[in-house]
């Protein structure tokens, strides 16, 4: 009697415990593009396709942020990322909290963009997130579970026109952190990078990489290696690292002049940010 009153128990908690979970996280089934404008209006979509009546960069010149906000959780995160992003035509963020906060601080500076929905926490959706001052003429979401937490971390592929005639594609990649080896890192970079292969003119893939382990900066350095692709290097460099002193944040390109390169100091997040400067020439072999 005693087993089966601790079975049954057992099966209630468990029970609690996934009802709980599905509470506070709605996970969608397929990977899910939100659109996002100065109005705060978001549209559900796997992908979104425009044509965009301006571009992206200023004069043949390119900046852009990349940061992980992590999901704003620290009081400063809103002045200093008006900071930050002032001078920046593109902004790559990382676990972005669609909140009412951040609603209100894309209206204030005038952003439109898209959202990768990889989760929503009480109902507030939860990814990687681009914003510019026009929307891209072609965005997608993707996805890729964690095998421990079983919450998918997303990547938004995107594309937007330039001055030159040239279309840059853009990844903007928050990837799997906890796995037992590294096929589904291998999977979710996998499926971003035959985009960029097909692509024939400048590329951006920046974002928070995980790459907290050698074999996880092998499997990166080797896929990029492939489509030639070239990091941006700091100096200083003030990215978060693993205790191994591996920076988990990176910034890759091709088919452009890096100006400058830089990583602020910030307590507004627990990652700090990359602020890179491109010329719309060749890059300098």
């Amino acid at each position: 009697m005693r087993k089966r009153y601790l079975f049954f128990s057992s099966l209630l908690l468990i029970g609690s415990g996934v009802s709980s979970f599905l509470t506070i996280f709605s996970i969608p089934k397929h990977p899910q593009l939100l659109t996002v404008n100065e109005e705060g209006e978001e549209q559900p979509l796997v992908c979104y396709q425009g044509e965009p009546q301006h571009v992206l960069d200023r004069n043949g010149e390119l900046n852009v942020l990349v940061w992980n906000i992590y999901k704003q959780n620290r009081g400063e995160w809103a002045s200093a990322l008006t900071g930050f992003s002032s001078d920046a035509d593109l902004l790559l963020l990382q676990e972005a909290s669609m909140n009412e906060p951040l609603k209100q601080w894309i209206a204030q500076n005038n952003w439109d963009g898209a959202q990768a929905n990889a989760f929503r926490v009480l109902g507030e959706s939860t990814g990687v997130l681009n914003l510019s001052k026009l929307m891209p003429s072609l965005a997608c979401a993707y996805t890729e579970v964690e095998p421990w937490l079983h919450l998918p971390k997303s990547g938004i592929y995107a594309e937007y026109p330039l001055s030159t005639g040239e279309t840059l594609a853009s990844v903007n990649l928050h990837a799997v952190n906890f796995t037992y080896g590294t096929a589904e890192y291998e999977a979710q970079l996998g499926r971003l990078l035959d985009r960029l292969a097909h692509h024939q003119g400048p590329i951006i893939l920046a974002g928070d990489f995980n790459s907290w382990s050698s074999r996880r900066m092998h499997v990166l350095t080797h896929a990029l290696s492939d489509i030639g692709l070239r990091e941006v290097a700091f100096d200083p460099d003030n990215r978060i690292t693993f205790f191994n002193d591996l920076p988990l944040d990176h910034v890759f390109y091709r088919g452009l002049t890096l100006n400058s390169a830089r990583v602020p100091e910030t307590q507004a997040s627990d990652h700090n940010p990359m602020l890179v400067s491109f010329s719309l020439t060749r890059e300098q072999q």
